[in-house]
């Protein structure tokens, strides 16, 4: 991409016009539409200031765009069925442990269950699609059904557990699974 298009590109998304960005910027209309169409270039010293007045910097203007990817359709997903706890975990986002968060979706058979974790640091939430599970935290437990979601701070073991089944979104982080 050219500069005049990132700049463009970059006043558009502030709701401004060339004229309003000139005025900022102390610069003539003429000039920004010039520098939009790469017929000029700007001095690195002009461009900081264009920047500024569209809340940005240098680092960001220049800075490439990742080609992370962002939708994950099933096939993407990683799956482990686990016979001994009767439940199946599909990994919904690839490569999710690198990530600050890791989503989950798991299926709990009936009497199934997750395997006791450990405490740790982070948070874990979970949202109830079909079922519901009871949820194990040290010596308490809490029971949570279709449309439920829970939070907690995984500061004691724990692990959930499903009498008649269920499919639930979870997400830990750190991730743990």
């Amino acid at each position: 991409m050219e500069i005049g298009e990132k700049l463009r590109d970059l006043r558009n998304r502030n709701g401004l016009t060339q004229e309003e960005l000139a005025d900022r910027s102390e610069l003539s209309k003429g000039f920004i539409s010039q520098l939009e169409r790469d017929l000029t270039s700007p001095s690195i010293s002009t461009l900081q200031d264009l920047l500024q007045c569209l809340g940005s910097s240098l680092s960001e203007f220049f800075r490439e765009d990742s080609d992370d990817q962002i939708v994950f359709s099933k096939e993407d997903y990683f799956e482990k069925r686990d016979t001994e706890l009767n439940n199946l975990i599909q990994w919904i986002i690839p490569n999710a442990q690198k990530n600050d968060m890791e989503p989950i979706l798991l299926t709990l058979e009936a009497g199934g269950s997750t395997w006791p974790d450990n405490p740790h640091e982070g948070e874990e939430f979970g949202y109830i699609l079909s079922g519901s599970v009871t949820i194990y935290i040290g010596t308490n437990t809490y029971t949570a059904k279709k449309g439920e979601s829970f939070y907690f701070k995984p500061e004691k073991t724990h692990y959930l557990r499903s009498a008649r089944g269920a499919k639930l979104l979870w997400v830990t982080t750190p991730p743990s699974f």
